[in-house]
C-alpha cells in the first residue's frame, strides 16, 4: 500500500462521516476533523475565513442551515501527500435541505489541505465552490 492509498484510507471515511453529519445539522464531526492549531482557513462556498475560533462558528452556521441529507459522494479526483501534509480534491456530491426548504442537490469542487498532527490527519485549508455554471453543468443538479 502506497502512501497516498494510507492517507486516502485515513481521510475519506472521516471526511464523509463529517460532512454527512454537517449537511444533517451536526457540526461536532467536521469540528473534529479539523486542526484546532493556526493556521486554519476555510474558503468555502458561502463563507471565507481564517482562524480556529472563526472556522468553527462557520461550521455551527452551516450546520443551523442544513438538514435531511439523503445522499453524500466524495469522489476523489487527485490526492498527494509529502510528509506531514496531504492533500484531496474532490467533486463533493450531495442532497439535502437548507434553511427548511425542499431538498436539493449540491456538487462542488472542493480541494482540502491536511496536516499531520500526533499522527492523526487534520483538516488545516478547504477551499469548495461550485464551479463556473456554464463550464461545469455536470456538477450543479438544479
Amino acid at each position: 500500500m502506497t502512501e497516498v492509498d494510507e492517507f486516502l484510507d485515513a481521510v475519506v471515511p472521516r471526511l464523509v462521516e463529517a460532512d454527512t453529519a454537517l449537511h444533517n445539522g451536526d457540526a461536532a464531526p467536521r469540528r473534529a476533523l479539523w486542526s484546532h492549531e493556526d493556521p486554519v482557513t476555510l474558503f468555502g462556498a458561502a463563507i471565507t475565513t481564517h482562524g480556529w475560533p472563526a472556522v468553527s462558528t462557520v461550521f455551527g452556521q452551516l450546520a443551523d442551515t442544513f438538514s435531511d441529507c439523503t445522499a453524500y459522494d466524495c469522489e476523489v479526483l487527485a490526492a498527494g501527500t509529502s510528509g506531514d501534509l496531504g492533500y484531496l480534491v474532490a467533486i463533493e456530491r450531495v442532497t439535502l435541505s437548507m434553511e427548511g426548504g425542499p431538498p436539493r442537490s449540491i456538487a462542488l469542487r472542493a480541494t482540502t489541505v491536511f496536516r499531520r498532527e500526533d499522527g492523526a490527519w487534520k483538516a488545516v485549508h478547504r477551499h469548495g465552490d461550485p464551479g463556473p455554471s456554464d463550464t461545469y453543468t455536470w456538477i450543479v443538479e438544479k
